[in-house]
């Protein structure tokens, strides 16, 4: 597994969530789902509290 700057993952936390949004407006769950999965993991790397996701049931 690589390892990644704290910059870079913030990069990827900062993207997913864009991705995520426009999901959400497309209303594509299956892809809300994945991006929600990637943030907390992102988030998680980063020591942050994690996003919940109550309406995809991730919480």
């Amino acid at each position: 597994m690589a390892t990644y700057s704290k910059g870079q993952t913030w990069g990827a936390l900062k993207k997913a969530w864009k991705a995520y949004k426009i999901a959400k407006v497309q209303k594509d769950i299956a892809r809300q789902k994945e991006y929600a999965q990637r943030i907390r993991t992102l988030q998680k790397e980063l020591n942050l509290p994690q996003a919940k996701f109550p309406d995809l049931g991730i919480s």
